[in-house]
């Protein structure tokens, strides 16, 4: 069952007046997205700093906004999150997603850098990966001038994000490094051949819908051939042995569901350390709306413990 909060969003998403994503062009799709957070997302809490980085990419300077949590020294050498933010690999930015960067610095004690990806349909497959393994080579390299430990690396990101993210895993440990101590993947889409039953039985009514997950498809990988790809696909890659643990989050409502629980179940059967949460009364994106559904704030705070736990912060 949904959860009561829920329902009056859904309510009121139905009843909108704007065009859904699918119906507009990418760059109306991305105003529209970042124009609608405000009513949703929390007020953002305060942190020590945010300083915005450049970081070179086989495309150019890739954008990384460095958060540094609330009464961190400047001295103080802290663990690092790489944390992607979703949207499609076509909408979203570092300020959709300041929040969620944010609340996990201060609630995991921990330097956070948000990556500017490059988005599709500008630029396609393999773009955004290419751009998030730069990023996190970089922050893995500079972990003096930037004050991490460069043995507490984690990646993570919500859908979109959550993708690359369990993907620059799987680059790190076939390139032999970075060294990622964990990955935290929140609602991850993990097949592009989107064959799961919830893409159809939760793909319509609950904000994400099957159509949507189309349009995206369309513009972040326009070749057919790229879906099989474990860079696109993660749950298509031959082994996921010897990846770092794993905390993993589904929503019950999600066409992302299926595909996120059949990543689990590949994880721990082939011996990855995973948590795995599903928040079962939640629809895909609740993890920004933390204005209007609590469940938000207690994923983040989960998050952020999963995160201490693995890092062994107090």
């Amino acid at each position: 069952m949904l959860h009561p909060q829920l329902v009056a969003l859904l309510q009121r998403a139905a009843n909108s007046p704007l065009p859904a994503y699918a119906d507009v062009p990418p760059a109306v799709a991305r105003r529209l997205y970042r124009d609608t957070r405000g009513a949703l997302t929390p007020d953002p809490p305060t942190v020590e700093s945010v300083q915005l980085l450049l970081v070179p990419g086989l495309g150019g300077p890739v954008p990384v906004r460095a958060y540094r949590p609330q009464g961190a020294r400047t001295d103080e050498v802290l663990p690092a999150l790489v944390y992607f933010h979703g949207g499609g690999w076509v909408i979203g930015d570092l300020d959709t997603h300041d929040v969620i960067c944010r609340t996990l610095a201060n609630g995991a004690r921990c330097a956070v850098f948000s990556v500017e990806y490059r988005k599709a349909p500008e630029a396609p497959f393999p773009a955004a990966v290419e751009d998030c393994f730069s990023a996190v080579t970089f922050i893995a390299n500079n972990a003096g001038q930037l004050k991490t430990n460069p043995s507490k690396i984690a990646v993570g990101g919500d859908s979109a994000g959550g993708n690359l993210a369990a993907v620059i895993a799987l680059m790190a440990r076939d390139a032999g490094g970075p060294a990622i101590s964990c990955q935290l993947l929140i609602y991850p889409a993990t097949d592009q051949r989107l064959g799961h039953p919830s893409i159809d039985s939760n793909g319509e009514g609950y904000l994400l819908t099957k159509k949507s997950m189309l349009y995206f498809r369309s513009h972040y990988l326009p070749r057919q051939e790229d879906w099989l790809d474990w860079r696109a696909s993660p749950l298509l890659a031959k082994s996921l042995t010897k990846l770092p643990p794993a905390l993993v989050m589904t929503a019950g409502f999600d066409p992302l569901r299926d595909e996120g629980r059949a990543y689990v179940e590949r994880l721990k059967n082939e011996g990855v350390p995973t948590e795995y949460r599903e928040y079962a009364d939640m629809v895909h994106g609740f993890i920004t709306m933390g204005r209007v559904l609590d469940t938000a704030n207690t994923a983040l705070a989960d998050s952020a413990q999963a995160l201490r736990k693995v890092w062994g912060v107090a």
